[in-house]
């Protein structure tokens, strides 16, 4: 690695506010890292992932790889929309290739051409049953979810625990160190109803205690609540996030298809852009 700058973006995803919603960092050049230096910039800066961009491979735009402070990760949500804004320049759609997939991103433009929203295609995750349900619960300090606690994979594993209301969402206190014991995966807790859901999201296990939005489980829990008939396939829910750890976001979701047959997941946000900088290494 040549001693040189570094430059990085700074992004605020899933909302329109600078300081709220998810942090991100984009490093715009990342050829000059390899794997051990990535991910030891994602722990430097902290946040919950660290994108590195590199030439295309797959006929995308980009290739990106995704650090959170413990691991690397071959998809997720906020990290692909947080770079398609940072990445976009005149593009309508942005296609970002990942260890998951191409994955496009279509942006929406205000009237002075600035980027405002975006929607993203996502993997299609699998279903996988979730086995140490109890042990789950009880790192929550919950007795029991209101749904079946299922596994999505979709590059995270992306577990769910539905909760009586959005009151009992934020009282959550939950044991990290226990939940990290259980594995890396995500445990989202959500409650809602209609179109308006709340949800926190913790993965202590890959370095993040909780998450202020999570964009690669909103789609696998718009498939959730669709499947078990709580939200119809192809009405898009309301995801809020963040609250608890002064970090606000806003999630779009939908799935379209049927039980039998999903044929598209779509999650949407917006983004801000509030800091550029460099490293010099």
């Amino acid at each position: 690695m040549t001693s040189r700058p570094h430059p990085y973006v700074i992004a605020d995803v899933f909302t329109d506010t600078p300081l709220q919603g998810n942090g991100l960092a984009v490093f715009t050049d990342g050829t000059a890292f390899d794997e051990r230096m990535m991910a030891r910039l994602a722990r430097e800066l902290n946040l919950s992932e660290t994108v590195f961009v590199l030439p295309a491979r797959q006929g995308g735009d980009a290739w990106i790889r995704i650090f959170t402070p413990g691991i690397e990760l071959p998809f997720a949500g906020h990290p692909v929309l947080g770079s398609a804004f940072v990445l976009a320049g005149e593009r309508e759609t942005v296609r970002l290739e990942t260890a998951r997939g191409i994955v496009a991103v279509a942006l929406r433009r205000d009237p002075h051409g600035a980027a405002v929203f975006g929607r993203m295609q996502q993997p299609i995750p699998t279903l996988e049953p979730f086995e140490p349900q109890a042990q789950l619960l009880h790192a929550l300090g919950v007795t029991r979810s209101e749904l079946p606690i299922e596994a999505y994979v979709n590059g995270p594993h992306n577990v769910y625990v539905m909760l009586a209301d959005e009151a009992a969402v934020a009282a959550l206190a939950p044991d990290h160190q226990a939940l990290a014991a259980l594995g890396p995966f995500n445990v989202s807790c959500f409650a809602g109803a209609g179109r308006q859901f709340k949800t926190r999201m913790f993965a202590p296990a890959i370095g993040i205690n909780e998450d202020p939005a999570s964009g690669s489980a909103a789609g696998p829990l718009a498939l959730h609540l669709a499947r078990h008939g709580l939200v119809a396939f192809g009405e898009e829910i309301e995801i809020a996030q963040g609250a608890e750890i002064g970090r606000p976001s806003k999630l779009h979701a939908r799935v379209s298809g049927s039980r039998a047959r999903i044929e598209r997941i779509e999650v949407g946000g917006a983004a801000v852009i509030v800091a550029r900088g460099e490293f010099s290494l």
